[in-house]
């Protein structure tokens, strides 16, 4: 049987990127049918909304696209027992990432990557939609829906089994 692969998607609040990252990454472990091989969680650096949904925008836009278990999502802080129990903490951009590498042990540091770089997507940030129009909250979505199946298949080491090999 093979190991739990654990991930965590950061934001600031954990009302936003983090929500909707994690809401798109479940939904794409149920696509390949990967349920008790890898879990997915969402937490901020910073606290101050713990206990809050998502932000309705956020949610409504995840429900319209599939998205159901943003619903279930509830903002809390990155706990000094994430860094030991997550195989993966993926930040949303540079300034949450910076924030994690000075709480992180030394010896989990190798845990913390920018989501999109995880992806295998470049060094690009997921932009912080919360203060702007709804067509922000578009953009992080696709971002999410574009890395989410290069996440599972890192964490897994599993390619899609409904995405055709590429042609040499």
């Amino acid at each position: 049987m093979q190991q739990l692969q654990q991930v965590l998607v950061v934001c600031m609040g954990n009302i936003c990127r983090s929500p909707m990252a994690s809401a798109v990454l479940q939904a794409e472990v149920q696509r390949r049918g990967l349920q008790g091989r890898v879990a997915v969680e969402s937490a901020g650096v910073y606290g101050g909304h713990a206990g809050e949904r998502a932000d309705g925008r956020a949610r409504q836009l995840a429900k319209a696209r599939g998205y159901a278990a943003i619903e279930a999502e509830r903002a809390r802080a990155v706990s000094a027992e994430d860094f030991e129990r997550f195989d993966a903490i993926l930040a949303m951009d540079e300034s949450n990432l910076a924030q994690l590498r000075r709480r992180c042990p030394p010896a989990q540091a190798h845990k913390l990557h920018l989501f999109l770089d995880y992806a295998g997507l470049g060094f690009e940030e997921v932009p912080d939609p919360y203060y702007g129009p709804r067509e922000g909250f578009e953009n992080v979505m696709v971002m999410c829906e574009r890395a989410a199946p290069r996440v599972i298949e890192r964490l897994t080491g599993a390619p899609d089994p409904l995405t055709p090999p590429q042609a040499l």
